[in-house]
């Protein structure tokens, strides 16, 4: 194998780009926007399984140095009631905390690394086709360019076009009935809280927020609502979306109310989405990973995560198997661990609230059970068999 094009530039394209080059392979990231991935005004958490992916590959101190810990998770009811304290990992000894960043950062920072460690990285290169060469794959970009590669990875998220192309009968992204919002405010009167997430099941919606060193609160709300369109969306203003998410807490005695109406400057509004299954996750020389192979809700904060896996295992495949057999060895190690990140993302999604007693239960059993999420390590040196 000479040459790997990666198409997308969030965060499963420079990742794998940076797993592969460790592995020895020649390889190219492709990004359709201008500037950098998507969705870039969001945030998310890299949780312990994400960091230890970006251990795997060298690139965990870059992240770390553009986030910030949030270790520890503390759950209220919308009444205000303390349900239950713990370390996000359980009682776990990971070697790796989760952090917390704007999706810009992470970006960049993986594309500053690809970059440093040689890696093109080329943007403006929106992917129309992919037409096969013998055993090679030709991408043909939307303004006429084209490159030659023995492998082509989708790494470009939940709409992906490399997953039509692979299969022109695979499953639309699915709605999950939530609106999601994200915000930051630097009001320091707030109810801060540094190095741990407030998760807050409302009577009507769910809210959680974080603290960064410097002060600034990072929050978000997932609102049951219809899916809006890319026009409405387009169409809100800031105070369009702090009105609308201020309406859901309304009969609540938190703190997520008074968090939404201090913020004056940034809020990013859109819907969730998931795709619960995708049946064909490779095709000659096609792949996918992250969001274009296997997207959940943000309900589990896995979708990162999940996406960094998939960058080291395949980049771990490439490197010991040939590329039929690789590509197998991939989705038979990845499948069944991300299908069952999607359908538990999807069911905390829909945890309503039910009783200050009950909810306490479910979300302490929740955090118990998510060893298998948390625990995952990737051993860089072990052979794919």
């Amino acid at each position: 194998m000479t040459r790997v094009l990666i198409i997308g530039g969030g965060v499963a394209g420079p990742a794998t780009a940076l797993a592969l080059h460790k592995a020895g392979i020649d390889v190219g990231v492709y990004e359709a926007y201008p500037v950098g991935g998507d969705d870039v005004g969001a945030f998310l958490t890299i949780m312990n399984n994400g960091m230890d992916a970006l251990a795997a590959v060298d690139a965990a101190g870059a992240v770390e140095a553009v986030s910030f810990p949030a270790t520890t998770v503390e759950f209220l009811s919308g009444s205000g009631q303390v349900l239950g304290r713990q370390h996000i990992a359980g009682q776990l000894e990971t070697g790796h905390d989760p952090r917390t960043m704007r999706r810009s950062s992470l970006y960049r920072a993986l594309t500053e690394q690809a970059r440093r460690r040689g890696i093109p990285v080329v943007n403006g290169k929106r992917l129309t086709d992919a037409v096969p060469e013998g055993e090679r794959i030709r991408a043909v970009f939307e303004d006429g360019s084209t490159e030659l590669g023995d492998v082509l990875v989708g790494a470009d998220g939940i709409h992906s076009r490399v997953r039509t192309l692979i299969d022109p009968a695979a499953p639309e992204p699915r709605y999950t009935g939530l609106n999601i919002l994200y915000g930051y405010t630097d009001d320091t009167t707030l109810p801060l809280s540094t190095d741990a997430y407030r998760m807050i099941q409302g009577k009507r919606a769910f809210f959680g927020y974080t603290t960064s060193p410097q002060g600034e609160t990072f929050w978000f709300a997932r609102l049951p609502a219809p899916e809006l369109t890319r026009d409405a969306i387009a169409g809100t203003t800031i105070d369009g979306w702090r009105r609308r998410a201020a309406e859901f807490f309304i009969a609540d005695t938190t703190p997520s109310r008074r968090i939404i109406e201090a913020t004056w400057h940034e809020i990013i509004g859109g819907n969730a989405y998931d795709v619960p299954s995708t049946p064909i996750w490779h095709r000659g020389a096609m792949v996918l990973v992250g969001d274009a192979a296997h997207a959940a809700s943000p309900a589990a904060g896995q979708g990162a995560s999940m996406a960094l896996e998939d960058s080291v295992i395949l980049a771990k495949c490439l490197r010991d198997r040939p590329r039929d057999e690789a590509f197998a060895a991939y989705e038979r190690i990845r499948r069944e661990r991300v299908e069952r990140l999607v359908a538990t993302s999807a069911n905390d999604g829909a945890t309503q609230d039910s009783g200050d007693e009950v909810l306490s239960e479910q979300l302490n059993d929740r955090q118990q059970s998510r060893a298998w999420l948390y625990a995952h390590h990737i051993e860089w040196a072990e052979t794919v068999a």
